[in-house]
């Protein structure tokens, strides 16, 4: 069966890349530096011949309002007929739990009409909603800066390992479309401060760290469990405390 992996060699695609060559399957990583780009179309017929299932872990290089919403609906406008022509029987794209409840937040409203393309497509489905990455802590930090301090919403966070977003989006891949959303989660549930805390403690970075009930989070606000999942199918096996405790992942 060939599978291709659209972003396949980022963060999350090259891990699922090889979860899924481990199953013996032919595997593309499609991405612009392999001449596959779904935002101009180059090189999206030739890679989708004779595929069966793709795989789309692609993200916008910017997240301000106008260039994400275009990365997201062109790409799709792009990758979705194409697979289609292809005759493509699965189609996995990996979004973020609470997308649909982020609505004041330019990038969630671009990952909504990703979403919302995806069942109009007609093309058989399965969207995986996962939680903040763990190497995404540092992001967190630095988004929340305001007046040399971090301030962080009055809500919980329930982060997961990429290594095991990538073994659930490469099991999917060789399942039977679900043709919903699949929610995804760390094992453990805490108060995001609590969360950065530990990372920074763990990178040495002595940022004071409050909290603030009215903070925002990528410009959309937060009630206390927006972004963990309510219903979740799987919870990755590797805790925050044990990830960022080895060297190689305090960055």
């Amino acid at each position: 069966m060939k599978i291709v992996v659209i972003g396949g060699t980022g963060l999350i695609g090259s891990q699922v890349v090889k979860q899924l060559q481990k199953s013996g399957h032919e595997v593309l990583a499609a991405s612009p530096n392999s001449g596959v780009n779904t935002l101009t179309g180059e090189g999206l017929n030739e890679a989708l011949q004779g595929a069966h299932v793709v795989v789309d872990v692609s993200n916008s290089p910017s997240f301000d309002d106008e260039p994400v919403m275009h990365f997201f609906k062109t790409s799709n406008e792009n990758l979705l007929p194409a697979e289609k022509k292809a005759g493509v029987q699965h189609h996995i794209a990996l979004s973020v739990v609470g997308t649909q409840k982020l609505q004041g937040s330019g990038y969630f409203r671009a990952k909504q009409v990703q979403e919302d393309m995806i069942k109009a497509s007609h093309i058989p489905y399965t969207i995986v909603h996962a939680t903040q990455f763990f190497e995404f802590a540092g992001g967190v930090l630095q988004m929340s800066m305001a007046n040399g301090k971090v301030v962080l919403p009055d809500a919980n966070i329930q982060p997961i390992a990429s290594k095991d977003v990538a073994v659930f989006v490469a099991q999917t891949a060789l399942a039977q479309p679900a043709n919903k959303i699949l929610e995804i989660g760390g094992p453990d549930k805490s108060k995001m401060a609590a969360w950065i805390r530990q990372y920074a403690q763990a990178t040495h970075k002595n940022f004071e760290i409050v909290v603030d009930a009215k903070a925002l989070y990528s410009g959309a606000p937060l009630d206390a469990d927006t972004l963990t999942p309510e219903n979740a199918v799987y919870l990755g096996e590797t805790h925050y405390a044990d990830w960022i405790a080895v060297p190689g992942n305090q960055r």
